[in-house]
């Protein structure tokens, strides 16, 4: 059974963690990866870019000159699209990009997500992030002596002071472990995961 060092936020190590090798240890199955990412991003589109058309732009009610007999191009209205203020041909409407993804695929994709952060020895553990108050310069401390370029961070439950003196660090971001989703996991370098939550992530995932 593979184990995981755990350390405290000094780097001092303080015992080990049975990992799962299901989950720890899966294959990686990088198309999962590649599926579930651009399903994360395309939920997030907004999909309010719009556009007028014919029936929504200003004006247009009157022909603008006659039909014949002025040696001008016949012209049926000024909302048409080759006019200044016109209306857009097929252009975008307020949509929801959002589609569904099966429970399965998402997680074997997280499992695989896991996995590799393990395999390449960038997966932390630790006892505890408990800090005594809002301090950003106790993150980048543990940051530094961890020697990690970017971190996410999952905890087992509600951490405000972590959360609130992570914040002002581009290249960290804290999340608590029922958050935990695959394009996270491989945005950031560096996956560190508190005790707590380790067990609890295993106990799902291997259900």
């Amino acid at each position: 059974m593979p184990q995981l060092e755990i350390y405290n936020i000094d780097k001092g190590k303080v015992g080990s963690f049975d990992l799962d090798p299901g989950i720890f240890e899966a294959p990686v199955r990088k198309h999962l990866l590649h599926a579930v990412v651009n399903w994360q991003l395309t939920k997030r589109r907004a999909g309010t870019s719009s556009t007028k058309t014919r029936g929504e732009v200003s004006g247009g009610g009157k022909k603008p000159w006659k039909q014949k007999h002025l040696g001008r191009a016949r012209q049926g209205s000024i909302g048409a699209p080759q006019w200044r203020k016109g209306a857009i041909i097929f252009g975008p409407k307020p949509k929801d990009w959002s589609y569904s993804i099966n429970k399965k695929t998402r997680k074997q994709a997280l499992i695989s997500a896991l996995s590799l952060k393990f395999g390449e020895g960038v997966l932390f553990g630790l006892n505890g992030f408990e800090l005594p108050a809002i301090k950003t310069k106790q993150v980048a401390d543990f940051i530094k002596k961890f020697e990690l370029k970017s971190a996410l961070i999952i905890v087992g439950g509600m951490n405000e002071n972590l959360l609130k003196s992570s914040r002002n660090i581009p290249n960290v971001k804290v999340i608590r472990v029922e958050g935990l989703n695959v394009y996270d996991i491989l945005k950031y370098d560096a996956l560190v995961m508190t005790q707590d939550s380790l067990e609890r992530a295993q106990e799902v995932l291997k259900n």
